[in-house]
């Protein structure tokens, strides 16, 4: 094919080609941002579970998600660190935030070089947030640890 054998210019073929890189370049901004928005959902679906059980003063259920383990009951000395007493003692009406009825999730930290996130929750519309931490590879809850420098305001 010589040049004055060229196929004739037709421009919908380059409006056609311009819109796949218009629909593409929203559809990678699309996921990008949900996967920005998501990263920590199943850290904050553990930290909803665990307060949906306390709330329902459903204790053992509550534990269980705690450590990351339904069966707890068949291994109690596991968890001798923090056990199911103590637990139920910070959690249950007599624990620093009293009868548990409600949560919010306000936000995730995710510190670098961390093996969990940081859930920052506020309980029965409290001014003072609660921070949570949630170990990605099991999902297992403990609080905030004291060499973790992070200040959450109120």
């Amino acid at each position: 094919m010589t040049i004055f054998q060229a196929k004739e210019y037709d421009p919908r073929i380059e409006r056609r080609r311009r819109m796949y890189v218009i629909a593409g370049i929203i559809v990678i901004a699309i996921a990008a941002y949900l996967i920005y928005h998501f990263r920590n959902w199943r850290e904050e679906q553990t930290v909803n579970h665990f307060f949906a059980a306390v709330e329902q003063k459903n204790y053992d259920k509550a534990y269980g998600i705690w450590n990351a383990d339904a069966s707890w009951k068949q291994h109690p000395q596991k968890y001798s660190g923090y056990n199911f007493g103590t637990f139920e003692l910070d959690w249950g009406p007599t624990g620093e935030y009293g009868d548990i009825r409600s949560h919010r999730i306000r936000t995730t930290i995710t510190p670098k070089n961390a093996s969990g996130v940081l859930v920052v929750v506020m309980i029965n519309d409290r001014k003072e947030p609660m921070a949570l931490w949630v170990e990605k590879k099991d999902q297992s809850m403990s609080f905030k640890p004291p060499t973790l420098d992070i200040r959450i305001e109120p």
